[in-house]
């Protein structure tokens, strides 16, 4: 067997055997860490990898406990009849609150989970049908099968049977069509949107699923306990979630299960710490003023010292240093798979795309000034000009990545001025950037991949619960023949991260090409690149005409423009100096005074 599957067997083994041979203690201990994981699961997608910082999760759990708790004991539902309507319930606020607090940016989003964390809390603790900061009792035991789970011993089951369901959809939603876009959501928004992927609904979608995975955790709490108060659904518990989710790794789904494990060991060691506690604490005072360590409370003082201490060691968290001594699992083959299907294009006359009196300005900076030019449909035309020029700037009005000051662009006979970059890619418009975008730590042929959002229809249930395998086998298939076609099959792979800076650049082009689009932009693609992959891509660029598709590039790279483009338009301070045949543009003083070092020269 992989040795990493052994691993994984006997983890399985141990959980599965513990409520058998171990004391009360620990299965306590054991069904409390199984519900913080679920909770610090929904924050690994949110926070580690969509990266959406949330201090409320505990907020969430309260309203999966108190709907439960409130349905069973004033109206005697059923339990899981009461889970249903609870999880509806956390999805509707979540859906509410996603839509006022993910707007925000910066530290302005954190500060409005604990704003409505706490509003929460102290809702529960004042409302009277809920019993106040008293309480509701009498919560019924769960029954399954007529059995009813009256046992710690057997709802440990329970618990961790709900864990490891949350692990696996959550595992299996990341290795898909939307897990590409979501783990694209974290210092990447701006490339995921121009493949099409609606980045701020996708955030949302994110955070319910979190606040569904805290609100099925408030469920089995409820019901473990037959008791709810507001104590347990407050701020301070929230950031300890997230704490749980940093500290065992955001970035993986059993950073979740491990850093919920180590937080509630490390409290409950700490806590019962006794004459090793006493010992330090009159260590500590024999040494510093008295008023400096305190006699209470300072186990909790301890408490975040340790964790300040494995933050600082392990900024990444604990799971990735774990990782390194379980041996990878290897990547599943590319099997033989039909093409996805391809975009359909609207029929049009005349320019695929032009420029009409394009004109962006940021205040008193005027970035492109009245712009006009227009592509025929397969040409390739370079678009050239000192830095600085604004060439940049024009691929992002053309793309969606800034809106017009005035003027219009129009592409295959309708205007995209306005229009939000995931909706120009739906039009058949593909770029690359100037910065390489990637996701570092992803594959090379995940990278790819990700191309292919608009070309796929995969939601997030379907790929949760693995019902995309078909799809997701032609998307892989497809994005390794884009690979192999760029030269880059060696390193299909390889952490896209991890591949030399022309290389990179390469990888871009061959996701853009994946989204199969009828204009295909490309900001300085040769930048990078030595002479015979300089020579593989203009055979790449010649063979993609010949097909029929329509080409925008920037380059500096004056021999490689001259030798594949078909006509240049020049630009210089915002404005365009010059449009003609290589040539031409060649010959031309203005442009050779601005651009090309002189008319001497």
């Amino acid at each position: 067997m992989n040795p990493g599957r052994l691993a994984f067997a006997a983890f399985i083994a141990l959980a599965l055997g513990m409520p058998l041979f171990a004391p009360q203690f620990w299965v306590t201990l054991g069904n409390y860490i199984g519900l913080y994981s679920i909770v610090a699961l929904g924050l690994v997608l949110l926070t580690g990898v969509a990266g959406q910082t949330s201090f409320g999760q505990a907020a969430f759990v309260g309203l999966g406990a108190y709907t439960s708790a409130y349905l069973t004991t004033k109206y005697a539902v059923s339990p899981w009849f009461a889970l249903a309507v609870g999880l509806a319930f956390t999805a509707a606020v979540a859906l509410f609150l996603g839509f006022i607090t993910l707007r925000m940016r910066g530290h302005y989003l954190p500060l409005a989970t604990i704003a409505w964390g706490a509003s929460l809390y102290y809702l529960f603790g004042n409302l009277e049908m809920l019993g106040g900061h008293t309480g509701m009792t009498g919560v019924p035991a769960l029954s399954v099968f007529g059995f009813e789970l009256r046992n710690e011993r057997l709802y440990y089951y329970l618990i961790w049977g709900a864990a490891l369901a949350a692990l696996w959809s959550t595992n299996n939603l990341l290795d898909s069509r939307p897990g590409r876009a979501i783990r694209a959501l974290k210092g990447g928004l701006e490339m995921a949107q121009a493949f099409g992927v609606n980045g701020a609904r996708l955030k949302i979608v994110v955070f319910v699923y979190a606040a569904l995975l805290a609100g099925l955790s408030g469920w089995l709490y409820a019901h473990l306990q037959r008791f709810v108060n507001p104590t347990p659904f407050g701020i301070h518990q929230g950031i300890e979630y997230l704490f749980m989710a940093v500290v065992g790794g955001a970035g993986s789904v059993w950073g979740a299960v491990l850093g919920a494990t180590l937080i509630t060991l490390l409290k409950q060691w700490l806590q019962e710490g006794g004459a090793l506690m006493t010992v330090l604490r009159d260590g500590l005072q024999a040494v510093l003023p008295p008023s400096v360590v305190p006699s209470s409370n300072f186990e909790l003082i301890m408490f975040g010292a340790l964790l300040v201490v494995l933050l600082q060691r392990a900024p990444e968290g604990l799971w990735p240093w774990f990782a390194r001594f379980v041996p990878r699992r290897k990547p599943p083959p590319i099997v033989p798979a039909e093409p996805l299907p391809q975009r359909a294009t609207r029929p049009h006359e005349g320019a695929l795309l032009q420029l009409k009196g394009a004109r962006k300005a940021f205040g008193g900076l005027i970035a492109v000034n009245d712009l006009s030019f227009a592509i025929r449909p397969g040409e390739i035309v370079g678009l050239i000009g000192p830095n600085g020029a604004g060439k940049t700037t024009t691929f992002n009005l053309i793309s969606g990545g800034l809106p017009l000051t005035s003027g219009e662009v129009v592409f295959a006979g309708q205007p995209i001025g306005g229009v939000p970059p995931w909706e120009i890619a739906a039009l058949g418009i593909g770029r690359t950037f100037q910065h390489v975008k990637l996701i570092p730590m992803m594959s090379v042929l995940d990278n790819v991949a990700l191309g292919a959002y608009l070309r796929g229809s995969t939601g997030v249930v379907s790929a949760a619960l693995r019902l995309d395998r078909a799809e997701e086998a032609r998307t892989r298939a497809e994005a390794a023949r884009a690979i192999e076609r760029c030269g880059l099959s060696a390193h299909l792979h390889d952490a896209a991260g991890s591949l030399a800076l022309g290389k990179q650049r390469i990888v871009e082009i061959a996701r853009a090409l994946l989204a199969a689009p009828e204009l295909l932009l490309l900001d300085e693609p040769a930048a990078g690149l030595r002479f015979l992959e300089k020579q593989e891509l203009k055979a790449l660029l010649r063979s993609l005409q010949a097909e029929g598709m329509t080409i925008l590039l920037v380059e500096h790279d004056m021999d490689f423009v001259m030798d594949v483009t078909e006509r240049l338009v020049v630009m210089d301070f915002g404005e365009k100096l010059a449009e003609g045949l290589p040539a031409e543009i060649q010959s031309n003083p203005q442009v050779r005074e601005a651009y090309l070092g002189g008319v001497d020269a």
